[in-house]
């Protein structure tokens, strides 16, 4: 066996030897290098289609369908919440006094005129009358002033009367508000005002005169007197009032 192996590897079977490996080494390198470089389109084709790339195909669509005109429909009123009301159970109607108030200045009180007191007023006690000559009460106050000094209104009010008194001479009474009431004698027969004149505090009514038979003895003066709701009033008290 070696030795025919040896024959071969001698001469010629050695330059077949060769041939032959050298064809074997050109058809791999072939293969190797035209096969691997096989164009992709003589590959098999893959499992999965391929599709073509899509073109611009018009497709009709539909019309939309035209929105539904509002109804026209009232506008909504929103109502109120109803409100609790508390009832509250009726009075008993009374009678309403529908008689005008009519409103009233301050009352302003002036002296009749200033002088010394000749009698005061007294009539829880009597005192002694220099003219009539006996014991008695004295519903004023007499103040002394030269006859022709000029008397004033204590207050507002109205002239109730003028008269010529058989006692006390020419005397003016005013009537007042609160049941007042003031009466001025001994005055000068003409008085300066009338019954019905309305007067203001501090007007002049009248003079200091000598017509007070009643009271005759005394020197000059003004027989002055308050009354409330018809009883005497001390013209002191009232004149600080």
């Amino acid at each position: 066996m070696e030795h025919k192996l040896k024959s071969v590897l001698s001469g010629t079977g050695f330059y077949l030897l060769l041939a032959v490996c050298l064809i074997a080494a050109a058809v791999s390198g072939w293969y190797l290098l035209f096969a691997g470089d096989k164009p992709a389109e003589e590959e098999a084709p893959p499992t999965e289609a391929v599709s073509a790339p899509a073109r611009d195909v018009y497709v009709p669509q539909p019309e939309p369908e035209p929105e539904p005109e509002p109804d026209e429909q009232e506008p909504t009123v929103e109502t109120a919440a109803p409100v609790e009301v508390e009832i509250v159970p009726a009075m008993p109607e009374t009678e309403v006094d529908d008689t005008p108030v009519m409103a009233e200045p301050p009352q302003l009180i002036v002296e009749p005129l200033k002088g010394e007191v000749l009698m005061a007023f007294s009539v829880d006690q009597l005192v002694y009358s220099p003219t009539l000559a006996d014991w008695r009460t004295h519903d004023g106050v007499d103040i002394s002033a030269k006859p022709g000094t000029t008397v004033l209104a204590a207050t507002a009010g109205t002239v109730s009367s003028v008269e010529d008194h058989p006692l006390m001479g020419t005397t003016v009474t005013i009537d007042h508000q609160g049941g007042y009431t003031t009466t001025y004698s001994n005055l000068q027969a003409k008085p300066t005002v009338e019954p019905g004149d309305l007067v203001t505090a501090g007007q002049i009514i009248g003079a200091v005169g000598a017509t007070a038979s009643a009271e005759a003895a005394q020197s000059p003066h003004l027989h002055f007197s308050v009354t409330r709701d018809g009883e005497a009033v001390d013209p002191g008290e009232f004149l600080k009032s």
